[in-house]
């Protein structure tokens, strides 16, 4: 659990995420989804912000992420 700051009017709706995306983070007040992970490709995406300096461990996230690739 972490807090993230989250600035968006588009989002992406459980029931119509394909099966090859796998749901790796929801908003704990709506379970609105916020990160999915392919799940036979190297690819991930976030629905918040970790460079903001709002969002808890932002930038270890982002550290992190440029370390895996």
């Amino acid at each position: 659990q972490l807090r993230a700051t989250i600035y968006h009017t588009l989002l992406g709706d459980k029931t119509t995420i394909p099966p090859c995306l796998e749901v790796t983070a929801t908003a704990q007040d709506d379970g609105e989804v916020m990160a999915v992970r392919h799940r036979s490709h190297p690819v991930i995406g976030v629905q918040f912000h970790p460079e903001s300096i709002m969002t808890e461990c932002g930038i270890d996230m982002i550290r992190n992420f440029l370390r895996g690739i």
